[in-house]
């Protein structure tokens, strides 16, 4: 009996998940969590083979989640599914201890050959970012958006679309200051002055939805 624990906010989402798997691992059981803290709250339980979790969870965001769990259960194999293009989080997702990244665009044909090769040990990514990764470990060099922390990439990407300071403390429940103080050290390590800069970038490099 396989265990597969489905992290997504959507039900619809989960159905068609268990569907795509029921058909290719025919003794594939399944659990459902709708946000980040009954994810970690079944992962805590145990006893699952694999965790398909959803990025884009309300609450805490994915990658928070993920670094609890595998900070907690470091052998959990989780299998990271995002509405969002690989080039938003592929390789920060990856090098936080993924074994994989798909995306919800590509589900429908790649969900059961992911799953069967995170499941076997392996990790997964398609052969687009598995080039991107080689060209980063060839040439050493990092994109500068990969530079930032996860909090700062997430405020980067809030910048980028035209958020104000006082928007971006809202949503994330931070003082504007320290919201301000992650703008400056996005700017310093972008090595860019203003906003409009780094709305230029996030569009010339597809990282904005």
């Amino acid at each position: 009996m396989t265990r597969i624990l489905l992290a997504d906010d959507h039900a619809v989402v989960r159905q068609g998940l268990k569907q795509i798997l029921a058909e290719s691992i025919p003794n594939a059981t399944f659990g459902d969590a709708t946000n980040g803290e009954e994810t970690l709250r079944k992962v805590r339980a145990g006893g699952w083979d694999i965790v398909i979790l959803d990025i884009s969870l309300p609450g805490k965001s994915g990658l928070e989640v993920l670094k609890e769990l595998l900070q907690a259960h470091p052998r959990q194999p989780v299998l990271i599914l995002s509405m969002h293009p690989e080039e938003q989080f592929a390789l920060r997702v990856l090098k936080a201890g993924a074994a994989g990244y798909l995306t919800k665009r590509t589900a429908a044909k790649d969900l059961a050959v992911a799953v069967k090769k995170v499941l076997t040990g392996g990790r997964y990514v398609s052969a687009s970012l598995a080039e991107k990764l080689a060209g980063e470990i060839q040439t050493g060099l990092q994109a500068p958006h990969e530079k930032l922390s996860d909090r700062e990439y997430q405020v980067f990407r809030m910048l980028a679309i035209g958020k104000t300071v006082k928007e971006i403390s809202e949503e994330l429940s931070l003082s504007p200051q320290t919201v301000s103080t992650h703008r400056t050290r996005i700017l310093e390590k972008m090595e860019m002055t203003t906003n409009t800069e780094l709305t230029q970038y996030a569009i010339r490099n597809g990282l904005l939805d």
